[in-house]
């Protein structure tokens, strides 16, 4: 199924260096200024790579500041004063005109901080360690190794070709550097499916004689179910060493959350799809969920009532979401945010909700147009899959042939789930939830035509012709991109479900495969 994707932007590193220098304050200002070196120093090094990895002056540099950052996230953790920077070093090599850098999900999506790398390096025991970070979070995650560490300056490869079967090249001195002796660490956000970006660098150690391999993984778990195995014994074999989010990270994240909010008495989590034993009496009423893509969520109480902690990432992917939940709410469709600790957007908790069907049919569908409506003016602009693209997705997904449209999308920030579970029927009025940051996911759709989510909506509140009638002139959707976005609506919820079957509990896969059903049955009626 073709479901993923990659987000990316093309930028001027001086632009990136221009942030770097200026003046910041608090320890999340921090960790966002880490972030942005991490992905300056992947887009260098990207824009170097021949194909073979090699150190160059300009990559060793990024590095320095790096390592030097990772410092100074360590030092504001610990509480202790940050030391400068330099970024002389730098500043005088000549730069590329433009680097394309690759956003790193983990830091983005899936509550994956800077702090757990540096408690998992301090856990590990002294050693002459070498630390090697794959491209491209892994860049940045070698350098809060060796800060914790005291190793040597990393270096940086990328794997590339079959994502199931990666392979590595290497120069001979890089490769000469890593024969030398001692431990060799690995660093990473993943493994995933098939863990092959960490195998096929440790095969290249153990096939030169490395002897000790350890890695620093973005979860503590096994390989996915696509790893070779090689790779699987390995896996099984070496340290891994991997610091856990509620060790880590909660119990500093809940006393900010308690100076944003009052006195925490309790906290819940409600990730992976344990939400809906909030909302709904029974199992057998949950909607299916993905509960991989799911973002971490924390429901803290509190005296003056319960607030819900949702992950919408760290630096400025969570400022973004911030500036987006402030102008939703002020238009009145999402609840009011407390404020944004740490990456996680605090907000009051809707806990008087009634079901959907207790709200007049006519009047759902009215609000349902203004707030995409508002949407399609609000939120402009953004890059996503083309059209090439989505065509693709359709035909390899749910084998369908979808004609392109005449004129171009016009791009904004989708709302992506438009299911009947995101909306709730409160005191205040219709409110929309999980509003923020779907057309920033790790899926290929990214931002498209506002007559995604008319189709979104379509598809999933089983609008009637004449409810879709009115959406279509409330949202003033241009009819071919509606025509084209329906049929890759359908495909890729398709691919979505079915592909997220074999990593789900039992009872998750039964309702994922109902859903993959119902998506088929309304590609066959499209196809016919």
């Amino acid at each position: 199924m073709l479901v993923h994707g990659e987000h990316a932007r093309t930028v001027d590193p001086r632009e990136l260096i221009a942030e770097l220098a200026r003046p910041i304050h608090g320890h999340a200002a921090i960790v966002g200024r880490f972030i942005t070196a991490s992905e300056l120093l992947q887009g260098l090094a990207d824009a170097s790579f021949t194909g073979v990895d090699a150190r160059t002056p300009l990559t060793d540099a990024a590095m320095r500041v790096c390592v030097g950052l990772a410092h100074q996230v360590e030092q504001s953790w610990r509480g202790v004063t940050v030391e400068p920077v330099s970024l002389a070093e730098l500043v005088a090599l000549r730069l590329p005109e433009s680097i394309t850098c690759k956003r790193a999900d983990g830091y983005a999506i899936h509550a994956l901080y800077p702090e757990m790398y540096l408690d998992a390096a301090r856990c590990a025991p002294d050693a002459d360690r070498r630390v090697i970070g794959l491209r491209s979070a892994g860049a940045g995650l070698a350098a809060l190794v060796a800060a914790a560490t005291g190793a040597p300056l990393p270096a940086t490869v990328q794997p590339h070709g079959d994502p199931l079967r990666r392979e590595v090249a290497v120069a001979p001195e890089l490769l000469d550097e890593w024969l030398r002796g001692g431990t060799i660490a690995i660093a990473d956000d993943g493994p995933g499916a098939s863990g092959s970006s960490f195998g096929c660098v440790a095969d290249l150690l153990e096939d030169h004689g490395v002897a000790t391999i350890e890695v620093f993984p973005g979860h503590g778990g096994d390989l996915g179910p696509a790893a070779q195995p090689r790779h699987r014994a390995r896996w099984r074999r070496i340290a891994r060493r991997h610091a856990d989010f509620d060790i880590a990270i909660r119990p500093r994240l809940v006393r900010w959350i308690a100076e944003l909010v009052g006195r925490v008495i309790g906290v819940e989590d409600l990730s992976r799809g344990e939400w809906r034993a909030l909302r709904y009496s029974s199992e057998s009423e949950w909607p299916a969920a993905v509960v991989h893509e799911e973002r971490r969520k924390l429901l803290v109480h509190t005296a003056r009532g319960s607030y819900l902690a949702r992950f919408v990432g760290l630096g400025r992917d969570g400022e973004r979401a911030l500036q987006r939940a402030r102008a939703l709410h002020t238009a009145g469709f999402t609840p009011e945010p407390a404020g944004l600790v740490h990456g996680f957007l605090v907000e009051r908790w809707q806990d008087l909700v009634r079901p959907l069907a207790s709200l007049d049919r006519s009047l759902f569908v009215e609000r349902v147009g203004e707030y995409l409506a508002f949407r399609a003016s609000a939120f402009r602009g953004g890059t996503g899959a083309s059209i090439a693209q989505l065509r693709t997705m359709a035909r390899h997904n749910a084998d369908l042939d979808v004609p392109p449209p005449a004129s171009s999308p016009r791009r904004i920030e989708i709302d992506g789930r438009l299911h009947p579970h995101e909306w709730l029927v409160t005191p205040a009025g219709l409110l929309k939830a999980d509003a923020y940051d779907h057309h920033a996911g790790a899926d290929l759709v990214g931002c498209q035509d506002v007559a995604w989510d008319v189709a979104g909506a379509i598809v999933e509140l089983a609008l009637e012709p004449a409810e879709e009638a009115r959406l279509v002139t409330a949202c003033d959707v241009d009819r071919e991109q509606l025509a084209f976005a329906k049929p890759c609506y359908v495909a890729f919820q398709l691919g979505r479900h079915a592909l997220a079957i074999e990593s789900s509990a039992p009872a998750e896969q039964v309702r994922l495969r109902a859903e993959v059903e119902r998506y088929r049955t309304l590609a066959g009626r499209l196809r016919a």
